[in-house]
C-alpha cells in the first residue's frame, strides 16, 4: 500500500464510511503451505466495545475456505471507483501518468461461526441487499428445504479488524492548474472517471484551502 500523506483521508469516519459504501471486498490469505488463496464477497462492518468486526458467509470446501481454516490470518480489500490519468493533463506534461482510485485494507484474524449464527448472515444480506421486503427473493421467503440443504454448503464467518489502513489517490499531489484540468477531462468520459471527478471535486478545498 501507498502509505503516503497526501493520499490520506484525515477523518477516520469517512474511511469507514467508504468501507461500508463498498462491501464486496477482495478477501485473500494463505493455507499452511504459505500458498495464498482469495475470494470476493459482500461483508458488513459492525464496531463492539470500539473494536472493527467484518461478517459474511462463504461455500465450504473451496480452496479460501480450507486456506482460512488452516491459518485465520486473512487481508479484506475494499475498493472503489478508479481510472486512468494521463500525464497530458498535467502543467509540465514530462512525468509519469497514473492512476487514481480508493482503497481500504481492513488486516484481521477470521474466526468461523457455527451454523446457528448462519441464519441471521443470510437474512441480513438479503435485507440489506434486496433493499425489498416484498421481493419474494429475501431469506424469509425461502423454503425450509431449501435452506436446510444451502446451510450444510456454507460458513459463516467473523473477521475481528486489526488494522485499517486507506489509499484515497485523487492527485492531491499536483498543483491546482493540473488538478482542475485532470477533473474536467475526467467528467467527459463517465463511468468511474466521472466518479472520481467528482469526488475531487468535492474535496478540492481539503487540498488547497478556500
Amino acid at each position: 500500500m501507498y502509505n503516503l500523506p497526501y493520499f490520506k483521508e484525515s477523518d477516520p469516519a469517512a474511511v469507514i464510511q467508504f468501507a461500508k459504501e463498498h462491501p464486496f471486498v477482495f478477501l485473500t490469505g494463505c493455507n499452511k503451505d504459505l500458498q495464498p488463496a482469495a475470494t470476493q464477497v459482500p461483508v458488513f462492518i459492525d464496531e463492539r466495545d470500539g473494536k472493527l468486526f467484518l461478517s459474511g458467509h462463504i461455500m465450504k470446501k473451496t480452496d479460501h475456505h480450507k486456506a482460512f481454516l488452516q491459518n485465520p490470518n486473512v487481508l479484506a480489500v475494499f475498493t472503489g471507483p478508479h481510472t486512468y490519468v494521463s500525464a497530458s493533463w498535467y502543467e509540465h506534461k514530462q512525468q509519469g501518468s497514473t492512476w487514481n482510485y480508493l482503497s481500504v485494507h481492513a488486516r484481521g484474524v477470521l474466526r468461523f461461526l457455527d451454523e446457528t449464527a448462519l441464519p441471521g448472515i443470510l437474512q441480513r444480506t438479503t435485507d440489506h441487499f434486496e433493499n425489498n421486503p416484498h421481493s419474494g427473493a429475501n431469506f424469509k421467503d425461502l423454503p425450509k428445504e431449501y435452506i436446510d440443504e444451502m446451510i450444510k454448503a456454507i460458513a459463516a464467518f467473523e473477521i475481528e479488524v486489526q488494522s485499517l489502513e486507506h489509499v484515497f489517490k485523487l492527485s492531491q499531489n499536483r498543483d491546482e492548474k493540473s488538478y482542475d484540468n485532470i477533473v474536467q477531462h475526467l467528467q467527459g468520459q463517465g463511468g468511474d472517471a466521472a466518479a472520481i471527478a467528482e469526488m475531487m471535486k468535492g474535496r478540492k478545498k481539503k487540498v488547497f484551502g478556500e
